[in-house]
Formats: C-alpha cells, sequence, structure tokens
C-alpha cells in the first residue's frame, strides 16, 4: 500500500512513463523500491548509539603438581586348556602383587588397590586351507587398579614393572594419570587473578588514549588449559593433561568496561 501512495504522489508525465513501461520490467522496478524501502527500514530500526567501552583479554597462569594417581596393571596368562590358564594366572597375579607391595603399593589410608574379576576366553587357531582347528588356547585376564596419593612412587614403580617380564609374568600397564583434587578452588582464585589482569590491561590502553575505565560491563569466562609445564598447547575445548606429575593451568577471560 505505500508503494502505490507514492505511485500515486509522482506527476502526471511520470505516470504516463509507467505506462508505457512493460510489465516484466515495471514489475522488478516495484520489487526494488519495495527492497529498498524495506533496507532502508531495518537500517534505521538497527541503529544503535555506541557504546563507549574496552574489551580485553585477561590471563593467568600458575604451576601446581597433581596430589592423585591412577594406574591400572593388566595380568595376561595363557595356556591349552582353561584350568592349565587360571593355574599359571594364580602364579602370575602372586607375583605380580609382591612386586607391587615391595614398592610400597598396598591397601592404605593413601591409596587403594583393586583386583578386578578374572576373565576367560577360548581361542581357536584354524588351518587356512582345510578350516581344521589346529590349536586351542585359553586366556585368563586380570586388571590391578590403583589410586594412590604418592604420586611420585606410583610413577616410579610404573618404570620399573617390566622387570616382571623377565620372571615370566605377561603385563600390559597403562600410563598413570595424575590429577589435582583441588582443582575447583584453584579454579575461583585463577579467575579472580584473569580478571585483574583484564583490568591492568584496559587502564593501560585506555591511558594511552586520555581515557579512563570504569565500571565492568561484561564478562566471558573462557576455558581452562591444563598443560604439561610451559607447553604452547590450546584447545578451544579446554584441554586437561594427566601425562605428568607437574602441570601449568591458564584461565583466560574476556572483560567488556566501560570507558569516561
Amino acid at each position: 500500500m505505500k508503494i502505490i501512495k507514492y505511485l500515486r504522489s509522482l506527476p502526471g508525465d511520470s505516470l504516463s512513463i509507467i505506462r508505457r513501461t512493460p510489465p516484466l520490467v515495471f514489475a522488478m522496478a516495484v520489487l526494488s523500491l519495495g527492497g529498498f524501502i524495506g533496507a532502508s527500514t531495518v537500517l534505521v530500526r538497527g541503529f544503535r548509539t555506541v557504546e563507549n567501552t574496552i574489551t580485553v583479554t585477561g590471563a593467568s597462569t600458575e604451576s601446581f603438581e597433581s596430589d592423585i594417581a591412577k594406574w591400572s596393571v593388566q595380568v595376561k596368562t595363557s595356556g591349552k586348556t582353561q584350568i592349565d590358564s587360571f593355574t599359571k594366572h594364580k602364579q602370575s597375579i602372586n607375583k605380580t602383587m609382591e612386586f607391587l607391595n615391595a614398592n610400597g603399593i598396598k591397601d592404605s589410608v593413601k591409596q587403594d588397590v583393586y583386583l578386578g574379576p578374572a576373565s576367560i576366553s577360548e581361542y581357536k587357531t584354524k588351518h587356512p586351507k582345510t578350516n581344521e582347528i589346529i590349536r586351542t588356547e585359553w586366556i585368563t585376564y586380570q586388571n590391578i587398579e590403583i589410586e594412590s596419593r604418592d604420586v611420585y612412587n606410583i610413577q616410579k614403580t610404573h618404570s620399573q614393572i617390566t622387570e616382571l617380564l623377565g620372571k615370566g609374568v605377561r603385563v600390559k600397564p597403562s600410563r598413570p594419570e595424575f590429577t589435582y583434587s583441588k582443582l575447583a578452588d584453584k579454579r575461583v582464585d585463577m579467575l579472580a587473578k584473569a580478571a585483574k589482569d583484564a583490568r591492568v590491561r584496559a587502564e593501560a590502553i585506555a591511558l594511552q588514549a586520555g581515557s579512563e575505565v570504569g565500571g565492568l560491563k561484561r564478562v566471558n569466562t573462557g576455558v581452562f588449559q591444563i598443560t604439561v609445564p610451559n607447553s604452547t598447547s590450546v584447545s578451544s575445548w579446554g584441554s586437561y593433561d594427566t601425562s605428568t606429575i607437574k602441570k601449568d593451568i591458564t584461565a583466560v577471560m574476556g572483560v567488556t568496561f566501560a570507558v569516561k
């Protein structure tokens, strides 16, 4: 309706020109005019006064040591029969537990040692041409799960567990996972330091522009990066490296301040 009123307001000679315009061209012109008017409305309605703000990124990095280690050791034995495999397995488990105890890894106040259930599976090897069974083998598996606060002892024992291979014990140790039990408290402290760092940066920038930093407007808390010491690795989803006892934690925060 706005377009029709607009056309009616045109001079008479303009209307005669429009009447002589081919229908398709006229329709395209009307659509273009309507699009222009609609776009103009959006531009006007979407206009906002620019805020006097400054957005900076604050960061804080600290080093700390893990206080919990999780480690698992799988013991594996084989035999021609189910009984043969399990008999050998009990001997291997006993040797493994003796090794761990000798290295100070046993149930105590500071650590838990859990012996999981044994699992026995039968494996048959067949002749590739005749499909005849040429060998039957029974495999027994069992995991030993360890959680300890003596992280350095776990690290040392992990490096020495291959000694069991010389005693005929087939072991498959996992890599120990080192974590920190008070990470939640440290995150709060790190965010406070990152916010303080952001304000220092904002004030330094505002000073050069002859302005003054005002109150806090917005905060965008970023992810935490927990990495090996002096690492440059960064993940958009955050990271938590568990391979080392010593770690670095970095908190990043985007902060917007008012500028006077």
